[in-house]
């Protein structure tokens, strides 16, 4: 149950993260995307600091989280980040949430909970991966990155091409992100052997960097576009992501057979309340220039 609390939490810690971080990048030129001329000019920005603080709790968080469940239990709950942002953004941009966005997130929240429930994830390696195993999926996962970036820093034909770059962005943040757990869960394994042995270790190390680039590509990706387009990518792809590397990786178990088809149903509702709750008026409106 702890491990449960401590991912709401950290999910509350992303979502005050994502609409202070977007009030910020509003003020910012979007011709500075993916240049590090946008992380200087977000220095000058004071509320840009209030987002940092807000995702290196929330960072803290996670990880401690994970060090008491798995990824496949710890990471699909940061998907309530998404409600929450809403709830936040109405506050701060002024704005009240109708029946839509209070549906969308209760039908959200209860698919999670049944997901949870017919997945039922249990213990795997509790951190211990081998090296080619490491190899391969950091590899594959950096690789995806990168081609989500290639895409988003393209020229688009769309009548919406800064939403198109942006939810590209949103993407390649939330997959980088998902690498980040899966290097946080490897680092639990280190810490149970001491402080010396953590900070010795090359999985600190990586997650720090990896931690860097998405948090260089959500920046990125606000500056291109409001939460509306961001939000559904970067909610999406970091709990799929820790889900693969959970599983494939970490050797999480969870349940199969006749499961699998509630689960799929489950998953496909989660999905839908996501999209629902991203097109909320309220993403817009945070999402407009003052």
């Amino acid at each position: 149950m702890l491990s449960y609390l401590l991912a709401v939490l950290a999910a509350f810690g992303n979502a005050t993260s994502s609409v202070l971080q977007r009030k910020a990048n509003r003020d910012v030129p979007r011709n500075q995307n993916l240049s590090w001329r946008l992380i200087w000019s977000l220095l000058h920005e004071p509320v840009w600091f209030g987002g940092i603080l807000a995702i290196c709790i929330g960072f803290l968080l996670q990880a401690t989280a994970l060090g008491f469940g798995q990824l496949a239990t710890v990471e699909p709950i940061l998907v309530l980040e998404l409600p929450l942002t809403l709830i936040l953004a109405s506050r701060v941009f002024g704005q009240g949430m109708h029946r839509r966005e209070w549906g969308s997130a209760a039908v959200m929240t209860i698919s999670l909970g049944a997901l949870l429930f017919l997945l039922s994830p249990s213990a795997g390696r509790n951190g211990h991966v081998h090296w080619y195993d490491w190899v391969f999926g950091i590899t594959v996962n950096l690789a995806m990155v990168g081609v989500l970036v290639l895409l988003g820093s393209r020229k688009s034909t769309r009548g919406s091409g800064s939403a198109y770059r942006s939810a590209l962005l949103g993407i390649a943040a939330g997959s980088a992100f998902g690498l980040t757990a899966a290097l946080m869960k490897g680092m639990t394994t280190t810490f149970s052997h001491g402080i010396v042995t953590l900070f010795t270790s090359w999985e600190i190390y990586g997650m720090v960097a990896v931690g860097l680039l998405g948090m260089f590509l959500i920046q990125s990706a606000l500056n291109a576009g409001g939460l509306i387009a961001v939000q559904p990518g970067l909610t999406l792809a970091d709990p799929f992501i820790s889900v693969l590397w959970g599983v494939f990786a970490f050797h999480e178990e969870v349940r199969g057979g006749w499961y699998i088809l509630p689960e799929v149903a489950a998953a496909a509702i989660l999905g839908t309340a996501v999209l629902t709750l991203a097109r909320s008026p309220l993403l817009a409106d945070a999402a407009k220039e003052t």
